[in-house]
């Protein structure tokens, strides 16, 4: 059965819309407000440059915490490993820090993302998100949205007009921290930027997707997400209007993720494809 015939209640989704955001502007101002004069990397993950700091940790401690005191029979799924298997059908994607080697630079390019998904969140494929919040705590901006309640910016409904040409798109992407995949990557840039307006790169793929939402960017890509990178863009961009989408015109997946009008997409989907 598709997961997505099988969407909660109107106000449910109000209900998981207003968690979302909770603990995503919870986590953010922590992040923020206790952030440490300098930064330490605590651990390493799927290589010596993809890092951890000790406030991602602390900021997945928190939603956990803030998300079983609200949504006890829910499980959660986060970036650093807090997992919690749950039994209601909802499950919570959190990436406690997405962009952490920007907020170790300083650099404000960086977001607390928390998503519900209904379905399996373990398994690509499996599942499908309902509601989720981005908040980026240095800009303060904040991006939600639930299925057919609309996306938004700080309360104000989201309706880009991006242009209908491939050479008038600013496009952006992102590079994964293996080495060999981002050799391809580079690759890929290599063939989309003669074809494009710009193109662009941040470090913090919820942020990117959500500026395809509200215009900042014609276009994104990028190959190499997990779940939680995507999952609460992922309605904010559909709620705007636009299409997020993978390979071939299916979901969006580890292989290659887009987000932008439909018709732009076949076009960069034939640069960047492996």
């Amino acid at each position: 059965m598709d997961v997505r015939s099988a969407l909660p209640r109107p106000e449910l989704l109000d209900e998981l819309l207003a968690v979302a955001i909770e603990v995503a502007t919870t986590c953010g101002r922590l992040i923020v407000d206790e952030r440490p004069e300098h930064v330490s990397v605590a651990a390493t993950k799927t290589s010596a440059i993809d890092i951890v700091t000790a406030m991602d940790r602390r900021s997945e401690e928190l939603a956990h915490r803030l998300l079983a005191e609200q949504r006890p029979e829910d499980g959660i799924v986060g970036e650093e490993g807090l997992d919690r298997a749950g039994t209601s059908g909802i499950t919570w994607l959190v990436d406690p820090i997405d962009g952490t080697v920007n907020y170790f630079y300083d650099n404000d390019e960086y977001a607390v993302s928390v998503a519900a998904v209904i379905g399996d969140a373990r398994s690509e494929g499996g599942w499908f998100p309902v509601a989720g919040a981005v908040f980026n705590p240095a800009s303060g901006d904040l991006f939600t949205a639930r299925r057919s309640g609309g996306a938004h910016l700080g309360g104000a409904p989201l309706s880009p007009t991006p242009p209908g040409d491939l050479a008038a798109s600013l496009v952006g992407t992102g590079f994964a921290y293996d080495a060999s995949v981002r050799a391809r990557q580079a690759d890929a840039a290599a063939r989309v930027i003669p074809r494009v307006r710009d193109i662009r790169r941040h470090g913090a793929a919820s942020l990117d997707l959500c500026a395809v939402a509200c215009g900042r960017l014609d276009a994104y890509y990028e190959a190499n997400l997990n779940a939680w990178d995507l999952a609460a863009a992922w309605v904010v961009v559909e709620e705007a209007g636009l299409t997020m989408r993978g390979p071939k015109q299916g979901r969006p997946a580890r292989e290659l993720t887009m987000a932008g009008r439909p018709d732009i997409l076949d076009q960069l989907e034939g640069l960047v494809s492996p």
